[in-house]
């Protein structure tokens, strides 16, 4: 899904945005509305897959982990997911909003 795309979807609540980065990397800046499940939690994001209605989006910083995680969602659920096209390195370098906590 493209940078474009995701901004109004997560606006219209049609998706759901799924940073799979460590913690710390997530507090620094994410989406707005995503939510923060390391891709080293497999058994939480399919959890999470299960029950979760909107269709997932999943990010890391350059790919690797997103990938490894959808893989893993589509290999236990069947269910299709998404990935954010660019990451979070993509997102950042556009001068997109971040969200940050601490």
């Amino acid at each position: 899904m493209t940078r474009d795309e995701v901004l109004p979807r997560l606006q219209a609540d049609e998706i759901l945005v799924v940073d799979v980065r460590h913690s710390f990397e997530f507090r620094a800046g994410h989406i707005t509305g995503a939510v923060n499940i390391p891709f080293w939690q497999g058994n939480r994001l399919v959890e999470l897959a299960e029950s979760e209605d909107r269709e997932l989006v999943l990010t890391c910083e350059h790919g690797p982990r997103a990938w490894l995680a959808a893989g893993l969602i589509r290999a236990r659920t069947g269910r299709a997911v998404d990935l954010l096209h660019g990451h979070m390195s993509g997102w950042k370098r556009a001068g997109l909003p971040l969200a940050k906590t601490s």
